[in-house]
C-alpha cells in the first residue's frame, strides 16, 4: 500500500512513511505505509509488508521498553476508529495513539561510527561537537554511545544535525539533558538485547513529544530498520560498511546507478525492493522471536 485513503476520519498529515489522521481531538490514527525514504527522497515503488514489519517492531520495542519512558499508544484497535470498507486499510499496519506536542528533533543515540557519523568523525575528530578517540575505524564501536540530535526535516528536505548546545536552545536545556539520558537509556537496553538475537543495533534515532503536564512520551516509532542501522552480528568486522538489516541496502543500490539524492527518485527495480522487504522480515523475526505472518 503506497498511500492510504480513509475518508471516515480528517488527514492531518502524510509524512515520508505515514498517513495521520485524527480521532477526536486527543488521539491520532497512524497508519504506515509501504513507501520506503532513502536520503530524505520518497521512493516511487513500495516495499512490500514494510508497514506491517515496521508496525510489528515497533509494537514490540513499545512493550519491552515502556519501564524507561512511557510512550503513545491507546491500546485502541485500529479497526475500531475507520469505516467497515476501510479496515482492510488499517489491518496490521496501524495504530491508534495519544496527541502530543512533538518536540522539534530527533533524538540520534550513536553506539558506532558509520553513515554521517563516520563521515564527519574523518573531519573533525568528533560527530555533532561530541569529541571521539583518534585512530577509529568505520564501523568501530564507540567507548560509550554519544547524543547526536538532529533538526526533523519535511519531505524532500534533508534532516540536519546539530551539537548539544543547538538542541538546548531549541528544546531548553533542561528537556535536552532529560531526552539525552532518555534516548541513550533506551539504546542500551535495545542494543543489549538485540546483540543476544545476532544484531548490532548501530545508531538509531527517536521522536519525543509531551502531554499537558509536560510529560516526556516515546512517539511515532520506535528501533525499526527505517529509523536504525541494524548490522548482522555475525559478520560485522571493523573498517568496512557491514551487512544491513535495513534501508543501507537501497541507499547502496541508488549509489551504485548514480542517483543524486534529490527527487523525484528512481523506479526500484522488483528484484531491489523484495530483497529490501525480506531484510526487514528478517531483523522482525530475529528481534520477536517468531516468524511474521505476512
Amino acid at each position: 500500500m503506497f498511500q492510504s485513503d480513509i475518508t471516515s476520519l480528517p488527514l492531518v498529515a502524510r509524512g515520508k512513511v505515514r498517513d495521520i489522521y485524527a480521532v477526536g481531538d486527543d488521539q491520532l490514527l497512524l497508519v504506515t505505509s509501504d513507501r520506503l525514504s532513502a536520503y530524505d527522497v520518497i521512493l516511487p515503488t513500495p516495499i512490500p509488508h514494510k508497514g506491517e514489519i515496521l508496525v510489528g517492531l515497533a509494537n514490540f520495542w513499545f512493550e519491552k521498553l515502556k519501564h524507561i519512558v512511557p510512550n503513545q499508544l491507546t491500546g485502541i484497535d485500529p479497526e475500531s476508529v475507520v469505516a467497515p470498507n476501510e479496515r482492510d486499510q488499517v489491518r496490521g499496519r496501524a495504530i491508534v495513539v495519544k496527541r502530543y506536542k512533538v518536540l522539534p528533533i530527533e533524538a540520534v543515540v550513536r553506539g558506532y561510527l558509520e553513515g554521517s557519523g563516520w563521515a564527519e568523525y574523518q573531519q573533525s575528530q568528533s560527530v555533532c561537537g561530541v569529541k571521539l578517540p583518534a585512530g577509529l575505524q568505520r564501523a568501530s564501536k564507540l567507548p560509550e554511545p554519544i547524543f547526536t540530535p538532529a533538526t526533523k526535516a519535511e519531505a524532500g528536505e534533508h534532516d540536519e544535525n546539530i551539537d548539544f548546545a543547538t538542541c538546548e536552545k531549541i528544546i531548553g536545556a533542561a528537556r535536552a539533558a532529560e531526552v539525552r539520558d532518555v534516548a541513550i537509556g533506551l539504546y542500551k537496553t535495545a542494543a543489549d538485547y538485540a546483540l543476544t538475537r545476532g544484531i548490532i543495533i548501530a545508531d538509531t534515532k527517536f521522536e519525543f513529544g509531551l502531554d499537558a503536564k509536560g510529560q516526556l512520551h516515546l512517539i511515532d516509532e520506535a528501533l525499526t530498520p527505517d529509523s536504525s542501522r541494524f548490522w548482522p552480528l555475525d559478520t560485522y568486522q571493523v573498517g568496512v560498511s557491514p551487512e544491513s538489516f535495513d534501508k543501507q541496502y537501497i541507499r547502496n543500490w541508488l549509489d551504485s546507478i548514480g542517483f543524486n539524492r534529490k527527487p523525484p527518485a528512481p523506479d526500484v527495480p522488483t528484484e531491489i525492493a523484495q530483497r529490501t522487504s525480506d531484510k526487514y522480515r528478517e531483523a522482525l523475526d530475529r528481534l520477536t522471536e517468531k516468524r511474521a505472518l505476512l
